[in-house]
């Protein structure tokens, strides 16, 4: 990608939760929007076309779930099919960022900004977004 203004939406895949965050390339920062609620690993792609619809992304960022030694686990496959999913319905392109550990950044950040209030899961998600998306950029 060029160094034009870009903006990014970016994906913390889960099978229960997926974080959300939009970034632009700009200046390399992104915030946190939401966390959706999947059922049974299926996305919800109404809520999704909505965000895209009020963004208006060039591209997308989802966070490839590996384990600490870089192999993949059974999440993986499943993060690889939402960013597939992505790209079919949307017709925009994806890119993946290891993800290892943003959970534990995510939960660092919002504990250091609002104490045990902050940990609460929708935040941790779309926190985990915003450093999934900034960490790519």
């Amino acid at each position: 990608m060029n160094n034009s203004a870009l903006t990014l939406i970016g994906f913390d895949y889960g099978l229960r939760h997926i974080g959300v965050a939009v970034g632009q390339t700009i200046t390399k920062t992104a915030k946190p929007l939401c966390a959706l609620k999947a059922q049974a690993g299926e996305a919800p792609w109404g809520q999704i076309a909505e965000i895209i619809k009020e963004w208006q992304p060039n591209a997308f960022i989802v966070g490839l779930p590996l384990n600490i030694d870089g192999t993949e686990q059974p999440i993986t496959k499943a993060a690889q099919n939402f960013a597939k999913s992505l790209t079919d319905r949307f017709k925009l392109p994806v890119h993946f960022c290891d993800e290892r550990l943003t959970t534990i950044e995510a939960k660092e950040q919002l504990f250091a900004d609002k104490g045990y209030k902050g940990l609460q899961k929708s935040a941790i998600d779309a926190v985990s977004a915003q450093i999934i998306l900034e960490s790519w950029m």
